[in-house]
């Protein structure tokens, strides 16, 4: 009976980490016969576990059930599961929380000592800094995740950053997570555009709309497209700084949300940059560590740079006192 459990066991296994697998194959690997492997299959079947045959191949294929039977995890892939959960416990989806936490405590109880020790080093070691963003709910989620899969219009209320309301009916591309928010990218047929939208902001219409033809990624890829929209052109203040170093060289050294770098030649490259302040630009420019030539920008960033190289000199020269201007320093 033992022997008969494990090797049930090893051919649920073997079923889970291939989309397909021939009789004769999985007969193999169990060292036993295709008979064997058809009986091993009835009763997995029996408890519960969708295996399907496959015509033409004699062959078999684990599809999905009505209800979840248990799943076996490599260690990696226990520690993964583990880790994903208490991070979504402590994450910015409401509502699933303390799911989460019921998931992981059933996880732990069957963990080896040694996988349980991995988990809670991991933990232990690990330190969430700053406010989490705004908590959005699951069922928003799965409603714009599943619009853009579809490929229908989605309408929805929205509040924008000066508190206006609007409908908006829009062609969901892509649910992105970026730092401490959930953005969705979509077109915006009325605005003949591309457009940006804070998920924690939106609330969903039903029915959705119509179905649609999904349009390239805007800039060729959400990642570059919505990094430059959250970089440079949402903020108040924008510059283009020429860093004389390769693209390459200082992608490094640009983190996501700080700038977008665009390549020009095998010397320099362009950084499209945006902040609040002149002040936090000059921080954020200069935090690169590259020359650099200010190709754009307002003039008061011309003089918060100014400004800044002089206090700069004077703390190597030893001299005291403000700069020209007598602007006082920020606080970073």
């Amino acid at each position: 009976m033992l022997e008969t459990s494990a090797r049930l066991l090893r051919l649920l296994s073997l079923l889970q980490t291939h989309r397909e697998r021939s009789g004769a194959e999985l007969a193999g690997r169990l060292g036993v016969t295709t008979r064997t492997v058809r009986r091993d299959v009835e009763r997995l079947r029996g408890l519960g576990y969708p295996v399907h045959a496959v015509q033409g191949t004699a062959g078999y294929r684990l599809g999905a059930g009505a209800a979840l039977p248990p799943l076996l995890l490599d260690d990696d892939e226990a520690v993964a599961v583990a880790v994903g959960l208490r991070s979504a416990a402590g994450g910015a989806v409401t509502g699933i929380e303390e799911t989460s936490l019921r998931a992981l405590a059933k996880l732990e109880k069957v963990l080896p000592s040694r996988l349980r020790h991995r988990v809670n080093t991991f933990q232990a070691a690990t330190v969430r800094v700053g406010a989490s963003g705004p908590a959005v709910g699951p069922d928003t989620l799965m409603t714009i995740a599943d619009a853009c899969r579809r490929h229908e219009r989605l309408r929805f209320d929205y509040t924008d950053l000066h508190g206006a309301e609007s409908v908006r009916s829009v062609e969901p591309h892509s649910l992105v997570s970026f730092g401490r928010y959930w953005y969705l990218v979509a077109w915006d047929p009325a605005r003949d555009g591309w457009r940006t939208f804070r998920v924690d902001r939106l609330r969903p219409r039903t029915p959705s709309g119509p179905r649609f033809t999904p349009r390239p990624p805007p800039d060729g890829d959400i990642a570059t497209y919505l990094t430059y929209r959250l970089s440079s052109r949402s903020w108040p203040v924008r510059a283009t700084v020429a860093l004389h170093e390769p693209a390459e060289a200082v992608a490094g050294r640009v983190w996501p949300g700080m700038g977008v770098v665009e390549a020009v030649d095998d010397r320099g490259c362009l950084m499209h940059t945006g902040a609040d302040t002149p002040w936090a630009l000059v921080w954020m420019i200069t935090s690169v560590d590259a020359d650099f030539t200010l190709v754009s920008g307002p003039p008061e960033l011309y003089q918060a740079l100014r400004d800044q190289a002089a206090r700069c000199l004077n703390a190597v020269d030893g001299r005291t006192g403000p700069p020209d201007r007598g602007q006082r320093s920020p606080v970073w």
